[in-house]
């Protein structure tokens, strides 16, 4: 399948990590992923104006990427107040960030309904999380 050999190792792990439980615990495996979202570094604190909202998403999620020496770097602030956005948001930051800008471009925009949450969260929420990934993706073209 062309959309798995487009995952970079991490979140393919991540994938399989998913598909490998029941629904009841993918889910909580996702709420897991939320408590580990890195927080924003230090110079994006200070300047929230450099983060984009990503207004697909009911809560106030922003993103941040920039290209540098030709790998992503990637950050998000999703309030706590939103697990589910939140763990996916953690997910992406921790598996994409440091990859070349290409291996990001390639991840299949459907990547969140790969997880297998379809049961567990709504439709709505997967959207906002296809909505993430198009938003880094699209920063990161700006960015490149």
């Amino acid at each position: 399948m062309p959309e798995t050999a487009a995952l970079p190792e991490a979140l393919a792990e991540i994938r399989d990590e998913f598909l490998a439980l029941g629904e009841r615990d993918r889910l909580l495996l996702l709420l897991e992923y939320a408590g580990e979202l890195p927080p924003l570094p230090e110079r994006l604190q200070d300047h929230p104006d450099l983060l984009e909202r990503v207004e697909e998403c009911q809560a106030p999620v922003f993103v941040f990427a920039e290209v540098e020496d030709g790998l992503a770097r990637l950050s998000a602030q999703v309030p706590m107040e939103a697990p589910t956005t939140r763990g996916f948001a953690s997910m992406l930051v921790q598996g994409l960030s440091g990859l070349p800008v290409a291996q990001v471009l390639a991840v299949p925009d459907d990547f969140p309904q790969m997880l297998g949450l379809g049961q567990a969260i709504s439709p709505l929420r997967l959207r906002g999380m296809s909505a993430l990934i198009g938003r880094i993706k699209r920063r990161l073209r700006t960015a490149a």
